[in-house]
């Protein structure tokens, strides 16, 4: 028999632009903040000790307890105020400094994002400890999928996170597609690569009951609804469902006393402005009547607005995962997503949704209305995508996190 595997047993994680603590849809909180919160907890359960470090933004607790083994510990840099992402590189030297001095046995480093990927990149080399960086997004990745009129992300990161995959040791992955992209754009070592599937709250998203949910939230029982979750900004294109039910309304304008797309969010990113042209622009597309636009819903809430929607549509034009359509499909929603990085696993094309390619109205108008029209089609992929989603957990998520975090100890001791 081999030798036993030893896992770490103190981790210092680095989530340095938000905090697992925040409401996911505000701000810059989103999927990653939920992958951070899950993940620490569940590694916690297991026994192991977690710090997430996170910078200070308010006033709250400079340290969370979450559960026995996991805190949530804000680490002063720059004000106690939210900073522009964009701003945030200037202050990797505090933080940097800062964490070093709460390091307390901690015998590994868990990074997320490119910012904390370059924080813990300082510490493990000063430190000798081993890195394993999970880049929820890439840099390279998302300017080759701009839309018209989007802005790209600037050299500084795409550099930043060549450096980071260049150091560290293991680099999580949440799909094959996403190990090979590290592979294509940033020469990763595939040996260096895990994949490290995330997962959902089956506790929270479950198969539901429609009537219940819809006279709950005063949603009419005999509308068609279409439903969009996230932050609002050009990248998540709640636009491109906007224009696609302009054009279902332009094809029937009888749609227009059953169709509703109810858009659930709030303005994220350097361009929150932008969040202001949903508006207008479903009025000057004749569909004011039809859309209607709520902001962030805390979790619990969010369930519900899944339950009483039909279809929920994903348009964004890139997605290292997509856990708003693993979150829809466990409330056995069938999805509409584009068919691009994660999404093409998160959903089963034509088994628990649909998969678009390109972001046509038109292509997005014929995709709705194929599920929105067929209602035993609906009722079967909406079946299949509950199936789908319980074979995803945040327990799983923590099983294949120890393993690469196994791995990485082994491959710094043999870097000596």
């Amino acid at each position: 028999m081999g030798a036993p595997v030893e896992y770490p047993q103190r981790i210092a994680m680095v989530s340095l632009h938000t905090s697992p603590l925040a409401t996911p849809g505000v701000g810059d909180a989103g999927g990653l903040n939920v992958y951070v919160a899950e993940v620490a907890r569940r590694l916690g359960e297991r026994g192991v000790a977690v710090d997430v470090f996170t910078r200070a933004e308010d006033d709250g607790p400079d340290v969370v307890e979450v559960n026995e083994h996991t805190r949530v510990v804000q680490v002063e840099a720059g004000p106690r105020e939210p900073v522009a992402k964009e701003d945030l590189p200037a202050l990797l030297p505090a933080f940097t400094a800062a964490l070093e001095q709460r390091l307390d046995g901690h015998d590994l480093l868990h990074s997320h994002y490119w910012l904390s990927g370059q924080v813990g990149l300082a510490v493990a080399r000063r430190h000798g400890l081993p890195l394993v960086h999970t880049m929820h997004t890439m840099a390279r990745v998302k300017n080759g999928a701009l839309g018209a009129g989007q802005t790209g992300e600037p050299d500084v990161r795409e550099r930043g996170e060549a450096e980071v995959v260049a150091g560290a040791d293991v680099l999580t992955a949440n799909t094959t597609d996403e190990a090979e992209e590290l592979q294509r754009h940033y020469a990763a070592d595939p040996a260096a690569i895990a994949v490290v599937p995330p997962g959902v709250d089956l506790h929270t998203f479950h198969a539901c009951q429609q009537p219940a949910s819809r006279t709950q939230l005063h949603v009419d029982p005999d509308r068609q609804v279409v439903l969009f979750v996230g932050r609002i900004q050009p990248l998540k294109a709640p636009d491109v469902v906007i224009r696609a039910v302009a054009e279902l309304v332009r094809r029937d304008p009888r749609r227009r006393q059953q169709l509703r797309l109810i858009v659930v969010g709030s303005p994220s990113g350097p361009q929150a402005a932008w969040a202001g042209s949903l508006g207008p622009l479903a009025a000057e597309l004749g569909v004011a009547d039809v859309v209607e636009l709520r902001p962030h819903s805390p979790r619990s809430e969010l369930f519900r607005w899944y339950c009483a929607s039909d279809v929920v549509a994903v348009p964004s034009y890139n997605e290292s995962f997509g856990l708003v359509a693993l979150e829809a499909q466990a409330c056995g929603r069938p999805v509409v997503a584009t068919d691009v990085g994660g999404l093409r696993h998160a959903v089963r094309d034509g088994q628990t949704g649909l998969l678009v390619a390109g972001h046509a109205p038109e292509a997005w108008a014929d995709a709705l209305a194929a599920v929105l029209d067929d209602a035993g089609e609906r009722g079967r992929m909406g079946a299949n995508a509950a199936g789908h989603a319980s074979r995803f957990s945040w327990d799983n998520t923590a099983a294949a996190t120890l393993e690469a975090y196994h791995a990485a100890r082994v491959r710094r001791g043999a870097r000596g």
